[in-house]
């Protein structure tokens, strides 16, 4: 089994984990639930990203789209998620998961009707606060200014959508 390179060179260890209570308040509430920034790109040093995302039941989540610079995951606490992971949509309940490399296509939705609940993941960190906090203002923003916002945020959008025979069909 091979590990990374060393980046830590003292001889004691140090004291710097960080704890956050179940109960913290989340960085950011929209019309459609409530985010938690677990684990930052600025509190991990770019290592990664964690995010629970609380969906209040409302029908949403971003339509098909890929990454070319991190990969995401999806881990299922509690209600029901579709997720499509480039294939197929998959009915994810608690305990679920899904992980999307670089460049995997991907979607998910809360089309239950019911709160939902998970953690995403992005490896390594990227600043996915800018992301969420801003889709909530997309609807005031040109044609341009919404292209340049998703290339920002490394988030590319097809013009595909899945069709029930399992192919891609191209969005009307």
């Amino acid at each position: 089994m091979t590990y990374p390179s060393p980046r830590y060179f003292g001889e004691t260890g140090e004291i710097n984990a960080t704890f956050r209570p179940a109960n913290s308040t989340p960085e950011l509430i929209t019309g459609g639930g409530a985010y938690h920034y677990l684990a930052t790109n600025t509190s991990t040093d770019g290592e990664f990203g964690l995010y629970r995302v609380d969906m209040n039941g409302a029908p949403g989540g971003p339509s098909l789209h890929f990454h070319k610079t991190i990969s995401e995951s999806f881990f299922i606490l509690s209600g029901r998620m579709n997720l499509f992971d480039g294939e197929r949509w998959i009915e994810a309940t608690e305990g679920d998961f899904l992980y999307v490399p670089v460049g995997g296509l991907h979607a998910f939705r809360n089309d239950s009707g019911e709160p939902a609940s998970m953690l995403m993941l992005f490896a390594p960190g990227a600043s996915r606060e800018g992301y969420f906090e801003g889709i909530t203002e997309l609807a005031g923003l040109s044609d341009e200014e919404r292209t340049r916002f998703f290339i920002e945020h490394d988030s590319y959008f097809t013009d595909m959508r899945k069709g029930p025979q399992g192919g891609f069909i191209r969005r009307a």
